[in-house]
């Protein structure tokens, strides 16, 4: 069985971490990425993510990317702006796991296909900003501020066949609000695809994460949840577990 996975994000903007709420004023400070990236990687996270909204990353900074992959031993995937196979290329040399591209596949698709078959469908992540309008699901890209004319369903699962290793759906409209994610959007993407299902923006408690996963997400990406609250991934883990969700046991149950 497919173990569940704790995911924290973190958003760079070229100066330091931020978060915001439905990817609009994301000027909250969220800290220093070392420090945070430290402090994530001996909490019993299965993994992270690390996103550049900054759109200042055409050329890989190299020594900040290494600064943060040698400090971690969990899986980090990285993204943000990244359009190129050279790109992730880049990347993969200076310690990434995974790639997770986003608006890119909005203007080129062929990307997914070129990228999986280089790297492997498991190196690469596809993510996509959804916002609810008039009851219709729709694609909005380049950090949710352009609505784009795809159907979502359409595109997702385009994207898999394509090669796409997992999906990643994050939910503008639940997004820095701590409510919940968006369970309807979660059922209906993981219904459509074959591959792992990472449910993002909304999460503020534990129960969250497990009205997720009985939804069909498979990992849980948050980021409020733990710059902002006392919760944190252990905790998290130790909450579903007693719920008998399928999780990584590499925390001690006190």
């Amino acid at each position: 069985m497919l173990k569940v996975r704790i995911i924290p994000i973190m958003l760079w903007n070229g100066t330091t971490l931020v978060k915001g709420n439905k990817f609009e004023n994301e000027k909250r400070s969220a800290g220093s990425p070392l420090t945070t990236i430290k402090i994530y990687n001996s909490r019993d996270v299965d993994e992270i993510f690390f996103f550049d909204i900054s759109r200042n990353n055409n050329t890989i900074d190299k020594d900040f990317i290494l600064s943060m992959t040698d400090c971690v031993t969990v899986p980090i995937a990285i993204g943000g702006g990244i359009e190129k196979i050279s790109q992730m290329n880049d990347l993969f040399e200076y310690g990434a796991d995974k790639i997770v591209i986003n608006s890119i596949i909005f203007k080129d698709r062929n990307i997914i296909n070129e990228a999986s078959k280089r790297f492997g469908s498991q190196a690469i992540t596809v993510s996509i900003d959804v916002r609810k309008i008039n009851n219709n699901y729709e694609c909005f890209y380049n950090l949710g501020k352009i609505k784009s004319n795809l159907k979502f369903k359409n595109l997702l699962t385009e994207c898999v066949d394509r090669g796409a290793g997992e999906i990643v759906i994050n939910s503008i409209d639940h997004d820095g609000l701590m409510n919940g994610y968006d369970n309807e959007l979660i059922k209906i993407t993981s219904s459509l695809v074959n591959v792992p299902v990472v449910a993002s923006g909304g999460a503020g408690n534990y129960d969250h994460f497990y009205e997720a996963y009985k939804n069909g997400a498979d990992a849980f990406a948050a980021a409020s949840i733990y710059h902002f609250t006392e919760h944190t991934p252990a905790k998290a883990k130790k909450y579903l577990l007693k719920k008998e969700v399928p999780i990584r046991e590499n925390f001690i149950i006190e």
